[in-house]
């Protein structure tokens, strides 16, 4: 069926998917050893709630989200907690972070949370075990889906799109996920649907994963009695089809505006791991302690795509696909177009891990050295964003970062396809990527006195709203002490606001209701673009705090108001 939209540019370049997918999806050994980074999500890190020594079970939270956008961390393996420490982590720049160890005891032991049914249970209550789960987008941006679940409070969503594109090379992940757990999958779909209040799913996977296709239109066939309809549609095999903006594009014909999200023209996207692992959660009670990866790259005996426990260090699970480590070049998380090289195979597998790539050096060669650009335009037509990479190149490498935001540097979503074909070899998305981090580095300087400011405002709003609820207990104290015969028909309460400011209090009480709202929505917004920087949501954490505080003193003052106008002494 030819398709009726579709976005612009985009590559093709060699799949190389073949090598995982001939195998079907195994399980990896148990790890001896997990090491579970408190940083694995969007958002604040999580906080440990263990201590050494300790004895865990599978499943059980060893560390509880801290702030609104954050995930809960759970133990993947029975054993002891050995160590609460920095190791290192899965990252291109060698960083390092807090994690927490855990040294198995070889059986597994498991503890999950009750089941629940989906279809009846509350909406918050299936927010909340979402949140116990510790579940987040295992695409890549590891965003909490509790929080994206939460979309319908801020935005109309009438379609739920199931990213199973999978494009970029290498990966095949979702494709054996769709493979094996179709059923549950949809089943999931359904799920985030009802959350959302989707009206419909749609299903978008391109037409290399025959398979996955025919495992899914059986799955759909099983269940037509659904409520929310289920549409798939393949579409034809080109990078990046798995970028949201992209996606939507060419399945709906939907433009996600500049600086906007896919909830701003009414749909919402999620992986089919996430999906698995949210169902997972809500009808099983299981939390997200492991997810399938794809160990691939000429580097290995025996690719495939395994089930691998959070934590596993990334060399016990390359040497289990047969690893060489003589013919080991390059070790990248990921993908080769969006990915990251890693130095080391001691990092752990983390909830964002989708695929390890254990290249040799006629695989992935190193780059040639950067040439000059001979302005021939190509980055401009393979752009799948519409913008001008040629120009972004001039200003970022010029540090005109004014300029750079001004021609959508934040529209770019770094898939790399620009340097794919530039004769040039000029690594155009680090250019981009780098200026990124200068601007968030500049916003970052200018926020720490706004920051200061929304801290004591913060502060100010506490106090605030302790002096109003004391005022209040100390008025219902008062009107439960006085003998019924002393109480007049009317007259002011000490201590309260009189009738005649009901009106001011409503008022007041609406309009810190509705700044609440206003920063939740920006919380929001700032964590699920992936653009904010850690700073930048704790500020942002800070602002919502203060509207809360806010908010409940003048619930406190109001309510105080009422008791009065009912019950005057």
């Amino acid at each position: 069926m030819a398709e009726r939209f579709d976005f612009p540019g985009g590559i093709t370049p060699p799949t190389r998917k073949a090598r995982s997918t001939r195998a079907p999806l195994r399980t990896a050994p148990l790890p001896r050893r997990v090491i579970l980074p408190l940083d694995q999500h969007a958002g604040a890190p999580a906080e440990p709630c263990v201590e050494l020594g300790q004895r865990v079970r599978t499943g059980e939270r060893i560390a509880r989200a801290s702030g609104l956008i954050s995930a809960a961390l759970h133990a993947s393996i029975t054993g002891r907690v050995a160590a609460i420490e920095e190791h290192a982590l899965p990252a291109g720049d060698g960083r390092r972070g807090p994690c927490i160890v855990i040294e198995g005891e070889g059986e597994d032991d498991w503890l999950t949370l009750p089941s629940l049914d989906w279809r009846q249970a509350p909406q918050a209550t299936l927010l909340e075990r979402l949140d116990a789960a510790g579940v987040v987008g295992l695409g890549g941006a590891a965003f909490p889906t509790q929080v994206k679940a939460r979309i319908r409070e801020l935005h109309a969503i009438d379609t739920l799109v199931v990213n199973a594109a999978e494009c970029e090379p290498y990966i095949s992940a979702d494709d054996l996920t769709l493979r094996h757990f179709a059923a549950d999958v949809l089943e999931g779909a359904r799920l985030m649907a009802r959350l959302a209040g989707a009206e419909r799913i749609l299903v978008g996977i391109e037409d290399d994963k025959p398979e996955a296709l025919q495992a899914l239109q059986a799955a759909r066939e099983a269940n037509l009695a659904e409520a929310v309809p289920v549409e798939i549609r393949p579409i034809a095999t080109r990078y990046p089809s798995g970028g949201e903006r992209q996606l939507i594009k060419r399945l709906l014909g939907r433009e996600v505006p500049s600086g906007g999200l896919p909830a701003d023209v009414g749909t919402h996207c999620h992986n089919p791991g996430t999906l698995r692992a949210a169902l997972a959660a809500v009808r099983d009670g299981v939390p997200l302690v492991e997810r399938v990866v794809t160990l691939t790259g000429e580097a290995l005996a025996r690719p495939g795509n395994v089930v691998a426990r959070l934590g596993t260090p990334i060399g016990e699970l390359l040497h289990f696909a047969g690893l060489d480590p003589r013919a080991l070049h390059r070790l990248v998380m990921g993908g080769p177009m969006m990915g990251e090289a890693l130095g080391e195979l001691a990092c752990p597998v983390v909830k964002a891990t989708n695929c390890l790539i254990a290249a040799t050096r006629q695989e992935l060669p190193d780059p040639p050295p950067e040439q000059p650009c001979i302005r021939c335009g190509a980055c401009e037509e393979v752009c799948p964003a519409s913008l001008l990479p040629q120009q972004l190149y001039w200003f970022a490498r010029g540090r005109e970062h004014d300029k750079a935001e001004r021609f959508h540097l934040f529209d770019c979503i770094e898939c790399g396809a620009c340097s794919y074909v530039c004769p040039s070899h000029i690594p155009l998305e680090q250019y981009y990527r780098a200026a990124k981090q200068a601007i968030r580095a500049q916003r970052r300087e200018a926020a720490r006195a706004d920051h200061a400011r929304h801290r004591f405002e913060f502060r100010q709003a506490r106090l605030a709203r302790e002096q109003a609820e004391k005022e209040a207990r100390r008025a219902a104290r008062k009107r439960a002490a006085a003998p019924a015969a002393r109480r007049p028909a009317g007259g002011d309460t000490q201590g309260t606001a009189p009738a005649a400011d009901l009106r001011g209090l409503r008022i007041a009480h609406s309009a810190a209701t509705a700044a609440e709202r206003k920063a939740e929505k920006a919380l929001a917004r700032a964590a699920e673009s992936g653009e904010a920087d850690p700073a930048s949501l704790d500020d942002l954490e800070t602002q919502l705090a203060t509207a809360r505080e806010n908010r409940q003193a003048a619930e406190a003052r109001l309510q105080a108001a009422r008791d009065a106008e009912e019950k005057p002494l």
